[in-house]
């Protein structure tokens, strides 16, 4: 997985990530979008939009939002 959702996204969805994906890997959830990692291209469009600097790459992640990448594969029902 190239890039996850994490906590400034929960509550505020405003979609502008889903908009500018060009493989149409995310999708929206219960209280936040979900990036699915099967699909993704890591092209890093959706950095560029996101207006609560929600998305950021695995690989930069804080310990605190591990939490975040597991509930991408929970949604996705990757183990």
């Amino acid at each position: 997985m190239a890039f996850v959702i994490t906590h400034p996204c929960v509550g505020e969805k405003s979609g502008d990530c889903v908009d500018v994906c060009p493989v149409d890997c995310i999708e929206e959830g219960e209280d936040q979008y979900y990036i699915d990692p099967e699909i993704c291209i890591d092209c890093g469009a959706c950095v560029t939009v996101c207006p609560v600097d929600a998305i950021v790459d695995e690989t930069e992640m804080a310990p605190e939002d591990d939490k975040y990448l597991a509930k991408a594969k929970e949604f996705y029902g990757i183990s």
